[in-house]
């Protein structure tokens, strides 16, 4: 269910209060004790259950009564959470449209000070185990919400957006609220869905920017034509929450593995082939 700004804007205090309280118990339980709900807001057990209907009609929340009467915030409801902040930190004033949604993201155009999009990271689209196994920043065990999950997710893309703007040609990172990132506009289309009319000096760009990002510490590791976008000034690429340290034990093995998928993709669209293990070292400053 998409973020609704209306509902944003109209949500009363108390309901906003709760979602609050809401968010800040799933740390600790899969669904939260409404006696635990009404113990902190210092409300009524019937002014409590109304206003858990009010949000769950809303999609914000949704509610149980077996084996005990809770509720669990949705990822609507933590988007409302996230986008309220972000509203009130003045760099989002008006939400767009969808312009795109992948297995763990959902992307809006937005305005603030000028064009940016908004990425409300949804990680639980996955099976928990499966994200677990690839997601080293995740814990390996314990309860761990989607939703929090997903802070993390979202954390984790916006520090490496940090650390590699500008000498990395990224989107800019301008301001982070729970799962979501605010970042500039990326005026272009993937990689896959153009035809480049410099190919070489396209490549020969990505190759610059992924030896920079390694000098930084950083390796993407999810690189593809999928994940690289071309505006009028070359190459950007987007999609960072799966990065790793250079210093992880795996990192030689997703270093060739993004160098593998990048250069498979110009020599089959363009018949340029280069010799992944010299790249390899290229980047590595060997």
């Amino acid at each position: 269910m998409a973020v609704n700004p209306g509902i944003v804007k109209n949500l009363k205090s108390g309901e906003m209060k709760l979602l609050r309280i809401t968010e800040e118990l799933m740390h600790y339980h899969e669904w939260v004790p409404v006696k635990e709900l009404i113990r902190l807001t210092h409300e009524s057990k019937v002014k409590t259950w109304f206003r858990l209907e009010l949000l769950a009609e809303k999609g914000l929340v949704k509610l149980n009564t077996t084996p005990y009467e809770g509720c669990s915030l949705l990822y609507t409801g933590y988007d409302t959470l996230a986008l309220s902040t972000i509203v009130r930190h003045g760099t989002v004033q008006s939400l767009g449209d969808i312009i795109g949604e992948g297995k763990e993201s959902v992307v809006y155009e937005a305005f603030g000070f000028g064009p940016v999009i908004l990425k409300f990271h949804h990680i639980g689209n996955r099976s928990f185990h499966n994200v677990r196994l690839v997601r080293d920043y995740l814990p390996e065990s314990g309860h761990l919400p989607w939703v929090i999950a997903s802070k993390f997710s979202a954390e984790r893309e916006y520090n490496a957006l940090k650390r590699l703007h500008p000498e990395v040609r990224v989107p800019i990172p301008i301001d982070i609220s729970r799962n979501t990132i605010v970042m500039s506009q990326v005026f272009g289309r993937t990689m896959n869905s153009v035809i480049l009319l410099e190919p070489e000096g396209a490549l020969e760009f990505l190759i610059e920017n992924i030896a920079c990002a390694f000098g930084k510490g950083v390796i993407h590791g999810d690189l593809s034509e999928y994940n690289i976008m071309i505006d009028e000034k070359g190459p950007v690429i987007i999609d960072w929450p799966q990065w790793i340290e250079t210093s992880h034990p795996n990192a030689d093995d997703v270093l060739t593995a993004d160098i593998r998928n990048l250069l498979n993709f110009f020599r089959k669209k363009y018949l340029i082939t280069k010799d992944p293990e010299t790249v390899k070292k290229r980047v590595q400053g060997k």
